[in-house]
């Protein structure tokens, strides 16, 4: 009877039933099948709500929709362009680091693909790179960003493992820019190699990006510089992210209009409803399907999932070096079939007592888990970068995956060098 029941909650999630509906119906077939009490559901539920982080979600989600409505990408763009255009491959290092740089504010790769695609595709194709590598170089630079502060999955690793969040923030910041400087590497050598025009060096073109762009760039460097200082927590961070973007969009780039006039009375304009409500729909669908999934894995626990796996582990895996390879393959895979936001939720309170068993630190584990699902939105058949690139590039999704192969390969090494030198995630302790 469960595996019947499961079997129709499978296909119903394949017909589009939206996913709080499958996972809050999986929690209670769970509760079900184990006999367990009903109430283990709400007692997770009521632990999110009462969570201090709690806020943080809805305000980065804001923040990140003003600034993807708003100028920023094309001014990131044209900093970034004036400052590295001029360098072998430059413009192709342009393209990673203001992805990079918008990810991380935005907290979701397909904003930054559908936001800064259309913007740098054909500059890349202009200068001379193939349309091949401009295509895979804008699939995968849209998970780039994802471990930087303030990235809404590295808040959410931190909410469901219940990890330190500033710890996070920290931990990603050395392997994301190994990550960013390996791509350049490849980048450069590929301009180089196709003998791609540069941008001439231009101080005045640097000064007009510097004076229009600076504002974008004050953003992070105030997050980091808070985070790290201990002057903020996460939530006054969010609330000071969030002002910060509407301040700089509605007042000082005037790129959203706060207020219209009707009728003589001043009212929201359409362009703030429409930011609004986009941040309502995103911030309030990640926040049920959070709620649900949680008391799913806490009925999990309850009926010794994850005791069971480390029994049969136990029985098989020797080492922390033989955990982590294993490791890795599962969640590789889980990343073929998964986005992010819901891999985080349901399997990482499944694998954090089995990591921790095997001594892997969880804020390293956190930065294993989330370079591997960053990994997995170039891997078919659920890379989200895959679908989001076909549709705005209007290319074949093989075609795509293909041209996303060779960055693909190197992602795949950076994430064998963080994953066996927890070091470099953790180097501030």
């Amino acid at each position: 009877m469960t595996a019947t029941i499961v079997i129709l909650l499978l296909i119903f999630a394949a017909l589009g039933v939206p996913l709080f509906v499958i996972i809050g119906a999986g929690s209670l077939v769970a509760v079900w099948s184990a006999d367990l009490d009903p109430a283990v559901l709400m007692v997770e539920m009521l632990r999110l709500a009462s969570s201090p982080n709690l806020m943080a979600i809805p305000l980065f989600t804001l923040a990140g929709v003003v600034l993807s409505k708003g100028g920023a990408p094309e001014r990131l763009v044209k900093l970034f362009n004036a400052a590295f255009g001029w360098m072998p491959g430059g413009l192709a290092v342009v393209a990673l680091t203001t992805c990079a740089f918008f990810t991380a504010l935005s907290g979701a790769s397909g904003v930054t693909i559908l936001a800064l695609g259309g913007l740098l595709y054909p500059m890349l194709l202009r200068e001379g790179y193939s349309k091949r590598f401009s295509l895979g170089l804008l699939t995968s630079s849209g998970s780039l960003g994802l471990l930087f502060p303030p990235s809404l999955v590295v808040l959410l690793y931190g909410m469901v493992a219940g990890v330190n969040i500033e710890q996070m923030f920290k931990a990603g910041i050395i392997p994301g820019l190994i990550l960013l400087v390996m791509l350049s590497i490849y980048s450069i050598y590929n301009g180089n190699v196709g003998k791609v025009r540069r941008e001439p060096f231009s101080p005045k073109a640097l000064r007009r990006a510097v004076r229009l762009g600076i504002w974008d760039l004050l953003l992070p460097v105030g997050i980091i510089a808070g985070l790290l200082g201990g002057f903020v927590t996460v939530t006054e961070a969010a609330t000071c992210t969030a002002a910060y973007a509407l301040f700089l969009e509605g007042v000082i780039h005037r790129d959203l209009t706060p207020v219209t006039q009707m009728q003589g009375f001043p009212v929201a304009g359409n362009l703030l409803l429409g930011v609004l409500r986009e941040t309502c729909i995103l911030s309030g669908s990640l926040l049920i399907i959070l709620s649900v999934a949680m008391g799913l894995t806490n009925s999990m626990i309850d009926a010794q999932i994850p005791m069971k796996v480390m029994s049969l582990l136990e029985n098989n895996v020797t080492s922390q070096l033989q955990f982590l390879l294993l490791l890795n393959v599962f969640l590789l895979a889980v990343g073929c079939v998964m986005d992010i936001f819901s891999a985080t939720i349901v399997i990482v309170p499944l694998i954090l007592p089995i990591a921790l068993r095997f001594g892997v630190d969880p804020v390293h584990l956190g930065i294993i888990f989330l370079a591997n699902l960053e990994i997995g939105y170039l891997t078919p058949p659920v890379g989200i970068n895959l679908f989001l690139a076909s549709q705005r590039f209007k290319e074949p999704m093989l075609s795509l995956f293909r041209a996303s192969f060779p960055f693909l390969m190197i992602m795949m090494v950076w994430l064998a060098i963080i994953t066996y030198i927890p070091a470099l995630s953790l180097y501030w302790k």
